[in-house]
């Protein structure tokens, strides 16, 4: 199937071991039918990833399910989880010689694990986030820190990595920031005033120059009130969140981030910034359907899917009388099919494929017989 958009990844130490280069990732089916006896690092899911398995990477083994694969798969993205490794201290897990209980947290852009302890902020209880953006990815993707004022779930503290000392750092406005929502007061207290003098144009009167007045404030008024809607109206293609966002203060600091469901359905989709999640890679980043939620789920759904039984599935869709007769054919099915192959059982014989059909030529005759001697009859 080519890149599959995301899907659970193992890493083979025994055929690529830790240090070998380059890395390899394999597919699930391929971990149980090519790797089932080897030494196998899980790395649960990666998105736009092709299979590895037999290719040039692997030097004595060929993929049992597809033979023939390319020797290299140039558009996958490997790191250092394909040696078993995660997070900034480059550890396995689970780790025999860290005796720190703690969770790991997959960053959703570059889809490494990281301790809690290790993202620069002590995450918010796992049931108030959906996502996580790494310390590095958010240097990388610097365009969040404006959507984080917004969007982001605060964490409980700042803290840096001497947090066993017990050193708390506090992360203050700038003298620069704090003149800028000074400023911003400001305006505000202005469009208030100028409010306050276009409703006393709005007052009744009975003059002519009174009722142009009226009117002329009033639509001064309404366009002064309504400048965003009319924006997005006439020109929704070139209205940008982010400029807007960007616009207004905000702190960029030195720690991870973390969101709640369907943030991403917020971030602009404008031009300019398509182009510019193209050009740092993070285009899934307004894909819903990208979420490691989104692949549970679908997962869920083909479950259910796969355990319902057709044969009610069908009995649901018909009437009472089609259904008594659908009952009383699989019946005769099953017993007659259950008789002819005990013949076989009782012999020790192989049934082929010329036995099957050869079954139910038979059946559908003897139907075709039994339906032919039947009599109806009205009064």
């Amino acid at each position: 199937q080519g890149a599959v958009k995301r899907q659970a990844l193992y890493a083979c130490s025994t055929c690529t071991p830790p240090g070998a280069e380059p890395p390899a990732g394999i597919c699930l089916a391929c971990s149980y039918e090519c790797h089932g006896t080897h030494r196998l690092f899980e790395l649960y899911t990666k998105r736009n990833f092709r299979c590895d398995c037999g290719n040039s990477k692997f030097k004595n083994l060929q993929c049992k399910l597809l033979p023939e694969k390319g020797k290299v798969n140039a558009g996958n993205k490997y790191n250092d989880n394909f040696y078993g490794l995660y997070c900034t201290c480059k550890r396995p897990y689970p780790d025999p010689e860290d005796e720190i209980p703690d969770e790991m947290i997959q960053c959703i852009v570059c889809e490494d694990w990281f301790h809690g302890r290790h993202l620069g902020a002590v995450p918010p209880e796992s049931g108030d986030f959906h996502e996580m953006v790494c310390q590095a990815c958010m240097k990388h993707c610097h365009f969040l820190w404006a959507y984080a004022s917004q969007l982001a779930v605060p964490p409980l503290t700042k803290v840096n990595s001497l947090e066993e000392e017990g050193i708390v750092l506090k992360v203050e406005e700038s003298e620069d920031q704090k003149k800028e929502i000074k400023k911003e007061s400001g305006v505000e207290h202005q469009d208030m005033k100028e409010e306050k003098q276009t409703e006393q144009f709005n007052e009744p009167s009975t003059s002519s120059g009174s009722e142009f007045l009226n009117t002329y404030g009033y639509c001064r008024k309404f366009l002064q009130k309504f400048p965003v809607e009319i924006a997005k109206t006439t020109s929704e293609s070139s209205f940008c969140k982010l400029k807007e966002l960007q616009s207004k203060p905000f702190l960029k600091k030195d720690t991870a981030t973390f969101w709640p469901s369907n943030w991403r359905s917020k971030l602009c989709t404008c031009e300019d910034c398509s182009k510019m999640y193209s050009d740092l890679e993070v285009q899934f980043l307004t894909d819903e359907c990208d979420t490691v939620l989104a692949y549970e789920n679908k997962g869920t759904s083909d479950q259910e899917t796969e355990r319902r039984d057709p044969l009610m599935d069908t009995l649901n869709s018909m009437n009472r009388v089609q259904q008594v007769e659908l009952i009383c054919e699989y019946n005769d099915l099953k017993t007659e099919l259950t008789d002819y192959l005990r013949r076989f059982a009782d012999e020790g014989t192989v049934v082929k494929r010329e036995d099957i059909q050869h079954f139910f030529e038979e059946f559908q005759s003897r139907k075709r017989r039994r339906t032919n001697r039947m009599q109806y009859y009205c009064s």
